[in-house]
Formats: C-alpha cells, sequence, structure tokens
C-alpha cells in the first residue's frame, strides 16, 4: 500500500466515469482521450488512481468503449471496463460498476475528465470516509458557472449539492463547488443509490443526489476542500483543456525553477512526462521534454529543441532545433544546431554532434566529431575520431540492418559512404569521396573512388546550336 495510503485494511475499489463523446469539444475522439502534457485524460487519472492499489479499478464508458479501450490497451491489464449501455446521468453508471464489487469496500468514485486530481487528496478523501459516512472532494473557484454547489447548514455540514441547473439564484452565488470525487461504504453506496430518482430538469439519475438521501437518512457526509482549484478541474470544452494545460505547465516550470534551474519563459515550456534536472540548468523558450528525461548541472538547452526519455551528463549543450530521444549522452557534449539524435544513441564525454547529423543506435567514443551533415545508424565509433560532412553508413541491405565498426582516432574524409557490414580500425584514413566496402586496416588509407576523366573541349547542349536539318 502507498506510504500516501488508506489504512492497510481498509480495502479500495475504484470506479471512474469515462462515458460520453464530449460533444462542446467538437471532436470526433471521444472526451477522454484528449491530452494534457502529452497523456490522456484517462490516463492521468488512472495512473494517480493506481498509486493507491486499489483492489479493481472499474472503467465505465459508453458507445465510444471500443475506442477508449483501443488507446489505453497498455493498461487493460489494470482496468475492469465496465459498459452503460444506456445514458442515464452519472448515478446509473456507478450502479453498473457496483455490481462487480464485494462488500466491506470502501468505493472511490472519479471522473476521468479530471486529470489532476493528486494522489494526496484521494488518499485523505478516503481516509475521511468512514464505516458509516460519506466524503465528497470540493473546492472554491472564482468563476463556480456550470458546476454543482455545495450547501452547508449553519453548523458548517454539508446537506446536499445542487446542479446548475437546478439551482436557486443564491445557490448559484455560492462557490464552495462539487468535484464529482468522492468516498463512499460499498454497501451504504448501493443502498443510496437505488434510491436516486430522475425528477429534475435533465431527467437524469444525478450521483449528487446520494448526498441529500444520506443526511434524510442520518449518514454524514463530511466535505474536504482539494488544495488547489485546478486538482478538480473538469474539461468539457478545447478552451478549459487549454487554460488548464498552460496552468498546470506552469506549476512544473515553478517546480523546476525552485530547484534551481533558469527557464527563459515558463510560459513556452510544455512538460510532457517527467524531468529531473540539476542545478544551473538553462532551458531557453519553445522546448518540450517528453517521457523521462534527466539533466545533470549546467546543462543547457537553446530555443526549439525536443528531448524525449533521455539522459543529458552535466555541461550538455543542446543547440537550437535539436531533437534528443531515447539517447544518453555524457558530459560536456554538444549537439546540434537541428541535429537529431535517435534512440539507441549513446555518446561519450565531449563528444561533438553539428548540424544536420542524424544518429540511430550508433555509440560514439570520448571526443569524437561529426560536424555537420552526416548519417551515423548502427555504427560503433570509437575516441577521437573526425567524421566529415556528407558521411553515410549505410546500415540496410533491403533486408536487414548492419553494423559499421570504426575504432579510435579514425580520419573519414568529406563524402564518404560507408557500406556496412564493415570495420575501419584504429588510426586508419578514409579518402574524401570514398565508397568503402571493405575492410580498412589499423594505419591504411582507405580510397574508394572511380578515375577521373577529363573531356577535352566539351560544350554543353545550349552551346551547340540546333540542327535544322
Amino acid at each position: 500500500m502507498s506510504s500516501l495510503g488508506a489504512e492497510p485494511d481498509k480495502k479500495i475499489e475504484a470506479v471512474i466515469l469515462a462515458a460520453g463523446w464530449g460533444t462542446r469539444m467538437a471532436s470526433k475522439l471521444p472526451k477522454v482521450l484528449h491530452h494534457l502534457a502529452g497523456q490522456e485524460l484517462l490516463r492521468h487519472v488512472l495512473t494517480t488512481v493506481a498509486h493507491l492499489e486499489p483492489e479493481s479499478t472499474h472503467v465505465v464508458v459508453g458507445f465510444e468503449a471500443a475506442q477508449v479501450r483501443e488507446a489505453l490497451d497498455d493498461m487493460n491489464g489494470q482496468i475492469t471496463w465496465v459498459t452503460q449501455e444506456q445514458q442515464l446521468g452519472t448515478a446509473h453508471a456507478v450502479q453498473q460498476a457496483t455490481q462487480g464489487i464485494g462488500k466491506g469496500a470502501t468505493v472511490l468514485v472519479l471522473l476521468g475528465d479530471v486529470p489532476l486530481i493528486t494522489e494526496e487528496t484521494l488518499s485523505a478523501c478516503v481516509e475521511q470516509a468512514a464505516d458509516n459516512s460519506i466524503c465528497v472532494v470540493t473546492a472554491e473557484v472564482a468563476n463556480p458557472d456550470g458546476l454543482g454547489r455545495i450547501i452547508r447548514n449553519a453548523e458548517g455540514a454539508i446537506e446536499k449539492i445542487v446542479e446548475q441547473q437546478d439551482a436557486t439564484d443564491d445557490e448559484r452565488r455560492i462557490t464552495e463547488i462539487n468535484s464529482g470525487i468522492m468516498a463512499i461504504p460499498s454497501e451504504i453506496l448501493v443502498d443510496l443509490l437505488s434510491q436516486v430518482s430522475s425528477d429534475n430538469a435533465k431527467k437524469e439519475y444525478y450521483l449528487t443526489d446520494i448526498v441529500g438521501i444520506a443526511k434524510a437518512s442520518g449518514i454524514e457526509v463530511t466535505g474536504m476542500k482539494a488544495a488547489d482549484a485546478d486538482e478538480v478541474s473538469g474539461i468539457n470544452t478545447r478552451q478549459q483543456l487549454s487554460a488548464l494545460e498552460r496552468s498546470h505547465q506552469r506549476k512544473l516550470a515553478r517546480k523546476l525553477m525552485a530547484g534551481g534551474t533558469a527557464i527563459a519563459d515558463p510560459e513556452r515550456l510544455d512538460i510532457r512526462g517527467e524531468v529531473t534536472a540539476g542545478v544551473d540548468c538553462f532551458i531557453d523558450v519553445n522546448v518540450i521534454f517528453e517521457g523521462e528525461v534527466v539533466l545533470g548541472d549546467g546543462v543547457s538547452i537553446a530555443s526549439g529543441c525536443v528531448i524525449s526519455n533521455s539522459r543529458l551528463g552535466n555541461g550538455v549543450r543542446v543547440e537550437p532545433h535539436t531533437v534528443v530521444d531515447g539517447a544518453s549522452v555524457a558530459k560536456g557534449c554538444t549537439l546540434g544546431p537541428f541535429a537529431r539524435i535517435r534512440p539507441g544513441t549513446v555518446l561519450d564525454e565531449n563528444v561533438k554532434i553539428g548540424n544536420f547529423v542524424e544518429t540511430k543506435k550508433a555509440t560514439l567514443g570520448r571526443g569524437t566529431k561529426a560536424n555537420h551533415l552526416a548519417y551515423l545508424g548502427d555504427a560503433n565509433l570509437g575516441e577521437d575520431c573526425n567524421v566529415g560532412a556528407g558521411t553515410v553508413t549505410c546500415n540496410y541491405d533491403g533486408a536487414e540492418k548492419h553494423t559499421t565498426k570504426i575504432g579510435n582516432e579514425v580520419f573519414v574524409g568529406t563524402n564518404a559512404t560507408l557500406v556496412a557490414p564493415l570495420d575501419i580500425e584504429d588510426n586508419a584514413f578514409v579518402a574524401a569521396g570514398s565508397t568503402i566496402t571493405k575492410t580498412v586496416e589499423a594505419g591504411d588509407l582507405g580510397v574508394g573512388r572511380g578515375r577521373q576523366k577529363n573531356i577535352k573541349g566539351w560544350r554543353p547542349p545550349s552551346a551547340r546550336g540546333t540542327d535544322k536539318g
């Protein structure tokens, strides 16, 4: 059980309501599959819930079920899918899931379009839901329009939750809103759901109605305010999604800055995963991080770069518009500008990858340089090599990939074509313009050129006139 989770003997069953296309998104994509910080909204919720180690996680889907299940295919082993055949409201949706929940559990109800709820808030909510009480997560917001309002009595206890369309003018002025997230003992939940009616403006079965029913039955309902309103912000429109994305990115940027990273403009940074950084790093504008990225001390990343699932050592410089994906880069390296470092690349200390150089499954030893216009794929290079402009490792024969092995202190001239499988041994040279297909032994010069032929008196066709015959 998570250190932040419920008591060891408290069994949790999670129910996530994920049905609905979200027509206000003007999209053919189900709402919960839209992305925030590089991940589907629903994936955010599932990942957070998993930290609580629930007995089961029941995800309720509707007509969009096939599309949602396909998108979350990698998580299917963690999910019990429940289909809501008729869209009759949130209480009806939860009722479909309770058929697979046993007695003695605390049911944690969440929404698939509320992506930033935290483990801490969920754990506290579960803890506060005792054997005979319900805990509802609430929040204070500046603009509660469209959201259910929390109605409290004179003593501050929650009496009921009123949906916007059913609220009076006085109730609509209340700024404490319902998040849609609650924890409740399973037996109480089943009983209360059976008493919910559809006597409301939308003729739906509202889950929020169980609060009033519970109070009338003498069941305590407590409210726990989320520390940050963004935690419980739901997504109904693209505008809301964009606003929540930027708010979330600001928080991630502030966290990096608090740890010693300088950011040129936090409004123009996107983190779509997790970034760990040492001290005195610098991140320029329009940089995107994806997946798991680790930066050492003093790393500098220039504008327009994309860094994905990579480790950059101390003092690495990434010049403008460079893509680094799935690479391990040791200290002192320089990458770019306009370089593409692809998965499987391992660079030792002080390697230089210059403009318009691409690497893939390439290992470059300490001090090796490929300053411009080269492709190094499936290649192992030793230390202190020089790779000339226009060099290509021909690693693919149309059926299989082959490796080029280059020793230490090798000089490869401009426009060299290295046809793998190939060995170029220590201290060898490859002449500019050569196509090399055989081993170049240590200290040798490899030359693979056709003979030059000069034709005297040659004139281009435009200078020869036209045969009027």
